[in-house]
């Protein structure tokens, strides 16, 4: 018998024997099985990891090269030291303001503007429901992404051509207004870059939003039209707060490559126009053609590394605001 206000002890008893007989079962097994028993998950990580070591981790190696007067003929090793002098070659140029602030300006627009469309179009794509249409366009929005920047360039260029382009021959053409030498203006390219990278991506970054918003539990939706909310206020209300996490964690990503610029998108689309290097010269393209056309491995290693310490800088600061604001949303 059981008295009253004691609690039963048999079930936990078995418990405790269950648990200590796993154990003692887990312990007796020989090393090797317990060595291999992970094996089949390393397998799997293991293209990853190769991959991440020889892109991230190998090129590390290269950094003291932004500290060094590279010679190809002393090599790695025998280049003299030259401090921080390639740092100064990089800041003292004309081209070091243009540059940086194409670079970022272009990037904030790219991260403002592409969250606020790729979020609309996940939601108008969820809307739509379960449909093979839904598929079609899904299929349509993802293409660009996969085409390479050098495909992407001449779609471009058939249709900004000063001669045979479809704008000037049918849309300008058209309106009755005169051609426009799209290759040698510089105007037009801020709006047309934006354009294009937004055509391109936004594909691939509406699927992670589709992915959130289909996360979402259904009964709150089912809540909120009981309660007589419209569609556009469960959006507002229900979808948008719900995806507020995923966008700080994506955002907070971006930003820590604001210093980078998608070298496809500024070199391959404007087709290395020298006219328009005002507003297509970025830090990428600089460091391409400074190491392209003048050989210097110096100054574009200290340009990679200038990239690298303030995307990281910038990722803490931006990490330590959302912390700060809510810390529930931060990445570390």
């Amino acid at each position: 018998m059981v008295k009253t206000g004691e609690r039963p002890q048999a079930f936990p008893l078995q418990l405790k024997r269950v648990l200590e007989e796993k154990m003692e079962r887990a312990q007796a097994l020989p090393k090797k099985k317990k060595r291999f028993r992970n094996l089949p998950l390393f397998l799997i990580a293991l293209p990853g990891v190769i991959y991440l070591i020889i892109n991230n981790y190998v090129p590390m190696f290269g950094i003291f090269l932004a500290f060094k007067d590279y010679s190809f003929v002393k090599g790695v090793f025998g280049s003299d030291w030259c401090g921080f002098e390639n740092f100064k070659f990089l800041f003292q140029t004309k081209d070091a303001w243009i540059m940086t602030r194409n670079t970022i300006l272009y990037n904030v627009a790219f991260i403002i503007l592409g969250t606020i469309t790729a979020i609309t179009v996940a939601i108008m794509i969820c809307e739509l429901g379960k449909r093979k249409r839904v598929k079609f366009f899904q299929a349509a929005l993802l293409l660009p992404n996969l085409l390479s920047w050098v495909v992407i360039g001449f779609i471009a260029y058939a249709f900004l051509n000063a001669d045979t382009g479809f704008i000037n021959n049918t849309i300008l053409r058209g309106l009755g207004l005169d051609p426009v030498t799209w290759y040698s203006t510089p105007g037009p390219w801020p709006a047309i870059l934006v354009i294009v990278n937004l055509w391109k991506n936004i594909g691939y970054q509406s699927i992670v939003y589709m992915a959130a918003i289909s996360g979402i539990d259904k009964s709150i939706y089912e809540a909120a039209a009981v309660d007589g909310a419209p569609k556009m206020k469960q959006i507002f209300s229900v979808t948008l707060p719900m995806l507020k996490p995923t966008v700080i964690t994506l955002t907070l990503m971006s930003i820590g490559r604001i210093f980078y610029s998608d070298f496809g998108l500024f070199y391959q689309v404007p087709q290395n126009s020298g006219a328009l290097f005002p507003v297509t010269q970025t830090i990428d393209t600089y460091v391409y053609r400074g190491l392209m056309e003048l050989n210097d491995v110096g100054m574009s290693a200290a340009a990679g590394l200038y990239q690298s310490l303030v995307g990281f800088v910038l990722v803490l600061l931006a990490n330590w605001i959302v912390r700060k604001i809510d810390s529930d949303n931060a990445l570390f």
